[in-house]
C-alpha cells in the first residue's frame, strides 16, 4: 500500500492564488496597525486557504513490474566465419545465466540474420523493433552480441537504459578482398580503357604472407589468365571488350592460408560493349527503287557512318564523256577496298555487277576481309544471275548460295521456315506482321543453297534469305531486290526495319543475335535463364554451380521455337557459373562479395559512438565474458569485468483509493474558532486601553 497527499483545488488556481495574496495584504495590514491578534487571523486565512486547495489522501495497492533486458543476437553472414558461432552461443548461454541470477528481471531474446537485398547486418532495426514491444518503463539495459560490422547506424534508437556489446572475433583474424574501385558501365569496342581494382589485406596479417597475390581474370567464358599483381596498391588494367553487348569479366584471387574467407576474393564487372560508330560501305550498282530505302535506312540511324556510291553510268557506254566527268566524286575504289576496307563494318552489294569498276584484285580483298572477320551483304537483283555477276568473282568461294540466272515474275508472300522460326535473325518476325500478313513481293532471283542456313523462302521453297559463316567473317544473300516495298507499306508492308536490324546485329556477331546461345538476367534474387538454339532437339540439362560451390541440374521448358527459359530463384548471393555443353556462362545475384563480407574483420569502433551516450561497454568476448550488475541511472555502466544495467521499478496500480484529509465541518469550525479568539484579543486590548 502507497498513501501521497494531493490537492485537489475547489476552485480554480488563479483565484485560489488571488485570494492568498488578498489574505497576506489584510496580514501585513494587521502588522502595521499593531494588531495583536494576526498570528492567530494568519491561522484563521491559511486554514481557509487550505480548505479550498483541498488537500486529499491517495491511497494505491501497486503491483511490482519485472525489469527486461533485451539481448539482440547477429546471426548474419560474417558472424558464421571462423569460430564466432560458438563464441555466440556461448555469450547468449551466459547472458542467460546472469540474468537468471537478478531478481525481478526477465530476458528477451531478439536474433537477426542478414537484410534483404544485400542490406548488410540491420542490428540498430532490430534492436528498435524489440524496444517497440516492451514498455520502456521496463527497459533495463540492452545487449548486443555481433562482430561490429553494421550498416544501419543512422537508425540507432534511444535507450532509456544501458546499451552494451559483445564483440565476437579475435585478435588473431585477418582477411583479404578484392575491390573494384572504378569500373564503366558502357565502353567502346576495341577501345582501350582503364579498370581499376585493388587487393587489400585487413586484419592481423601474418608475416608469412608476402605482398603479392595471384589475380586470375576472365572475360565471359574464355581461358582465365593470371598475374601476380601487388597488395595494397591500387590497380589499373588497360581493358578492351572483345565485342558488342554485354561483357562480363570475373576477378578472382588465389585463397591464402588463414584468411577468414574467400567470399570477397572474387568481383564480376559486366559493361555493356558499344560500337562508337557502325561504318557502313553501300555500293549500289545502279539507281533502282530499293537504292533510296537503303539509303534512308541507314542514315537515320545516328550510329551509323555510312558511305554509299552509285553507279550512275556504266563504263561500256560510250558517247564521248571523258572518264573523269562521268561522276560528281570521283568513286575512290582503292582508297575504300584496298587502304580503308579494314575500317568498314559491313559492305553491302546492293544489286552490283561487274563492270570493270572493280579489279578482280579488290575482290579478292574483300574475300579476305570476310575471311579475317569482316562481314558482307549481297541484295541480289536480275543481275546476280547474269555474266557480269558477283557470282563470276572470286567473291563465289565464299557465298552460301548457287545461281540459276532465272529470274522468277509474279507476287508472293515472303515465308519463314522452320529454321528461321528458331534462328534469331528472324524468329518471332511473324508476330510482327500486319493484319493480314506481310505484303507481297514480285521478284526473285532463283538461287540454290548450297551452305549456310536459309532463314527465309520464296514460291516452291526457293532461298530468300541465307546466312552463313566463312572463316571469322559472316555473309548473307538476299534473292530479292523488293524489300523495299515492305518499308514503302506495300499492302500492309512488313518488319523490313526490324529484320535488317537483326540482320546488321547477327553479321556484326552481337551476343543476344547468336544461334547458340546462353544469357542470363538478375533481378533481385531470381535469375531468368535463356537458352536459344537452332538445333531441332531441345538442349540437355542446365547445371548451375552457387558461390559455395554446390551444383543444381535444371531442364529448362520450351517457350518459344527455339527459345528454352526458365525463372530460377538464387539461395544466397554471388557468383553463379551456368554450364550447358560448351556455353559457359557467369552472373552475380547482387554483389560478387555481399555487403556482409566487404569488412569481416571485428570492429568495436563502428558502434562505438552509439554505447557512449548510453553509458555501456563494449567488450570482447575472446577476452573473458562479464557479469551482470545494478547501477544507478546516469552512472557509468561498464567496468573492468562487469556490465551494469537501471533497474527501474516499474509497477502497475491495481486499486486507487482518495479520501478527505479533513472534514468541511471541521475546518469551518477551526476557522471560526481563530477568527474568534483574534477578535476577543483585540478586543481585551481595546477594553484595557
Amino acid at each position: 500500500m502507497t498513501r501521497s497527499v494531493l490537492f485537489d483545488p475547489l476552485i480554480s488556481l488563479p483565484i485560489l492564488w488571488g485570494l492568498a495574496a488578498f489574505a497576506l495584504i489584510l496580514l501585513i495590514l494587521a502588522l502595521w496597525r499593531g494588531l495583536k491578534g494576526w498570528p492567530l487571523r494568519s491561522l484563521a486565512a491559511i486554514t481557509l486557504l487550505g480548505a479550498l486547495a483541498n488537500p486529499v489522501l491517495q491511497e494505491e495497492d501497486r503491483k511490482s513490474l519485472s525489469d527486461i533486458i533485451i539481448l539482440v543476437v547477429d546471426d548474419s553472414s560474417s558472424q558464421q566465419l571462423s569460430d564466432r558461432p560458438a563464441q555466440t552461443e556461448s555469450a547468449v548461454k551466459a547472458v542467460e545465466a546472469e540474468v537468471a541470477a537478478l531478481p525481478n528481471t526477465e530476458l528477451r531474446v531478439v536474433r537477426f540474420g542478414d537484410g534483404a537485398e544485400d542490406a548488410g547486418s540491420l542490428a540498430m532495426t532490430a534492436l528498435a523493433e524489440a524496444i517497440a514491444a516492451e514498455p520502456r518503463a521496463r527497459l533495463a539495459g540492452a545487449i548486443l552480441i555481433t562482430d561490429g560490422q553494421v550498416h544501419d547506424l543512422g537508425l540507432a534508437p534511444s535507450l532509456p537504459a544501458p546499451l552494451h556489446v559483445l564483440l565476437t572475433g579475435k585478435k588473431t583474424d585477418w582477411d583479404r578482398r578484392l575491390i573494384v574501385t572504378d569500373a564503366p558501365a558502357f565502353a567502346i569496342i576495341g577501345e582501350e580503357f582503364k579498370l581499376k581494382l585493388k587487393v587489400e589485406d585487413q586484419g592481423a596479417v601474418p608475416a608469412s604472407i608476402g605482398p603479392e597475390a595471384d589475380l586470375t581474370i576472365t572475360v565471359d567464358a574464355d581461358e582465365p589468365v593470371t598475374y601476380t599483381v601487388p597488395v595494397g596498391q591500387e590497380l589499373e588494367l588497360p581493358v578492351k571488350l572483345p565485342h558488342g553487348g554485354m561483357n562480363v569479366l570475373q576477378f578472382s584471387l588465389a585463397p591464402a592460408a588463414g584468411e577468414l574467407t574467400d567470399r570477397n576474393n572474387a568481383a564480376v564487372v559486366q559493361i555493356n560493349g558499344v560500337r562508337d560508330r557502325l561504318r557502313v560501305l553501300l555500293v549500289s550498282g545502279e539507281p533502282h527503287a530499293g537504292e533510296r530505302v537503303w539509303r534512308n535506312l541507314l542514315k537515320s540511324d545516328a550510329s551509323v557512318d555510312l558511305v554509299h556510291f552509285t553507279i550512275l553510268r556504266p563504263p561500256e557506254k560510250q558517247d564521248g564523256v571523258p572518264v573523269d566527268e562521268l561522276s560528281l566524286i570521283a568513286f575512290p575504289t582503292r582508297e575504300l577496298f584496298v587502304e580503308k576496307i579494314k575500317e568498314f563494318d559491313l559492305i553491302i552489294f546492293d544489286r552490283y555487277r561487274m563492270r570493270g569498276i572493280l579489279p578482280m584484285s579488290y575482290i579478292d580483298n574483300v574475300v579476305d576481309y570476310v575471311r579475317n572477320g569482316g562481314t558482307v551483304l549481297v541484295a541480289a537483283g536480275p543481275e546476280f544471275g547474269a555474266v557480269d555477276s558477283l557470282w563470276r568473282t572470286p567473291l563465289a568461294d565464299i557465298l552460301p548460295v548457287v545461281p540459276t540466272s532465272k529470274v522468277i515474275t509474279g507476287g508472293f508472300r515472303p515465308e519463314l521456315t522452320d529454321l528461321g522460326r528458331r534462328h534469331p535473325v528472324t524468329e518471332g518476325l511473324e508476330k510482327l506482321a500486319p493484319k493480314g500478313g506481310w505484303g507481297r513481293w514480285f521478284r526473285l532471283m532463283e538461287l540454290q543453297a548450297r551452305s549456310g542456313q536459309v532463314v527465309m523462302k520464296g514460291p516452291r521453297d526457293l532461298p530468300l534469305l541465307v546466312l552463313d559463316r566463312v572463316g571469322e567473317g559472316r555473309v548473307a544473300v538476299l534473292a530479292s531486290d523488293q524489300a523495299w516495298l515492305w518499308g514503302r507499306g506495300y499492302e500492309g508492308g512488313g518488319p523490313q526495319l526490324e529484320l535488317l536490324r537483326r540482320l546488321a546485329h547477327w553479321m556484326l556477331k552481337e551476343p543476344e543475335l547468336e544461334e547458340e546461345a546462353l544469357t542470363a538476367t538478375a533481378k533481385s534474387d531470381v535469375l531468368t535463364i535463356t537458352r536459344r538454339t537452332i538445333a531441332e532437339t531441345p538442349p540437355g540439362p542446365l547445371t548451375i554451380i552457387a558461390p559455395d560451390g554446390t551444383s543444381v541440374d535444371l531442364t529448362l521448358p520450351q517457350v518459344e521455337p527455339g527459345k528454352y527459359q526458365i525463372d530460377w530463384q538464387a539461395p544466397m548471393l554471388g557468383l553463379y557459373r551456368l554450364e550447358q555443353g560448351n556455353l559457359t556462362r557467369v552472373v552475380g545475384v547482387g554483389p560478387s562479395a555481399p555487403r556482409e563480407f566487404v569488412e569481416t574483420i571485428a570492429n568495436p569502433t563502428v558502434l562505438a559512438p552509439v554505447v557512449a551516450p548510453m553509458q555501456g561497454g563494449i567488450v570482447p568476448i575472446e577476452s573473458g565474458l562479464p557479469s551482470l550488475r545494478d547501477v544507478r541511472e546516469g552512472r557509468p555502466a561498464a567496468g573492468r569485468g562487469w556490465l551494469g544495467i537501471t533497474p527501474r521499478g516499474a509497477y502497475v496500480t491495481q486499486d486507487l483509493r482518495v479520501v478527505q484529509l479533513l472534514p468541511a465541518w471541521l475546518i469551518l469550525v477551526l476557522a471560526s474558532l481563530l477568527a474568534i479568539s483574534a477578535w476577543l484579543v483585540e478586543g481585551r486590548r481595546s477594553r484595557k486601553a
